[in-house]
């Protein structure tokens, strides 16, 4: 009955399998100095990034808006009040003469007391070279970078979230949304054998059990937007990329921000090299900035840079 199980999952959660073989390739117009300098600013602080830490906080809040209004049309905190205490997310706007708004989210905070470099400074890292990117871009929809904050336990799946808060503020003001990605830890691989765990085992006869990939994340409200993503990631085969559907019965799928603009029917997918099933430093003050791999890294924000400019 158990092995019926798994293979029920499996093949839910599989329903677009294979990965995309090809050499990665270092990303020749992804400035790797410029992302190691954010790295250092986000995860080399005083006191962790965490929600009990507001100065920390306010800290990178104000050093991703002072980076993303060197690019951006506009930026902004969004400040919310938790237990007596104000919060931030952080959003710059490229294209704002347009309606349709395509949302590119990382979380800036921390669970704890860490670095919290693959989880998620790697992910805000992403987000701040992908707005220096796409500026230089014309695109015919309005592009919002936003960091959020209050990710991490003790918030996570409250509506204490930063992306929670950024979510509603769409719905309730009836923004039109072409889709949501999510970046949440993009910067951890390994080339060896039998690094790379999976929520069911049988997973890696498809995917293998080398640490290597990036991953798109999806489930049935991601649609067409989902499978566009997909798609135009794997075209690039600046590096190894899959795609994982499924609901939130297989743990993991739903761990992050987007969770909260699935929950509110908009369109969403995660970008992520699987946390935790790879990442033993997951939630642990050994997620440090020296276990990252700054090349694969940026070869994921090259590929998502190009995917974006031909959505």
């Amino acid at each position: 009955m158990k092995k019926i199980l798994s293979a029920i999952l499996l093949l839910s959660f599989l329903i677009s399998c294979g990965q995309k073989k090809g050499s990665t390739q270092i990303a020749t117009n992804i400035d790797t100095v410029r992302i190691k300098k954010d790295l250092l600013k986000v995860t080399k602080t005083h006191n962790s990034r965490n929600y009990k830490n507001i100065k920390t906080l306010n800290s990178i809040a104000s050093y991703i808006k002072v980076e993303l209004a060197k690019v951006c049309d506009s930026t902004t905190y969004q400040e919310y009040k938790v237990e007596n205490e104000t919060y931030k997310n952080v959003l710059g706007s490229i294209g704002t003469e347009h309606k349709e708004r395509l949302i590119i989210g990382a979380h800036y905070d921390v669970y704890g007391d860490q670095e919290g470099a693959d989880d998620n400074a790697s992910g805000v890292a992403g987000l701040l070279e992908l707005a220096r990117l796409l500026a230089k871009e014309k695109l015919d929809y309005r592009i919002d970078f936003v960091a959020y904050t209050l990710e991490e336990p003790p918030f996570f799946r409250t509506e204490k979230m930063g992306s929670y808060v950024h979510a509603n503020y769409l719905k309730e003001n009836n923004i039109t949304v072409k889709g949501m990605i999510c970046l949440e830890m993009i910067g951890y691989y390994k080339d060896e054998a039998n690094t790379q765990t999976y929520p069911i085992k049988e997973m890696s006869a498809i995917y293998g059990n080398r640490a290597n990939f990036i991953t798109v994340v999806q489930n049935e409200k991601s649609g067409n937007f989902g499978s566009k993503i997909e798609n135009l990631m794997k075209k690039q085969k600046l590096i190894p990329t899959v795609s994982f559907k499924g609901s939130s019965l297989v743990t993991g799928v739903d761990f992050s921000d987007h969770l909260n603009y699935w929950n509110l029917n908009y369109p969403a997918v995660m970008i992520t090299n699987t946390s935790f099933y790879r990442n033993k430093n997951y939630h642990t003050n050994k997620d440090s900035l020296e276990t990252l791999n700054i090349n694969k890294m940026s070869a994921v924000i090259q590929q998502l840079y190009i995917t974006i400019k031909e959505l």
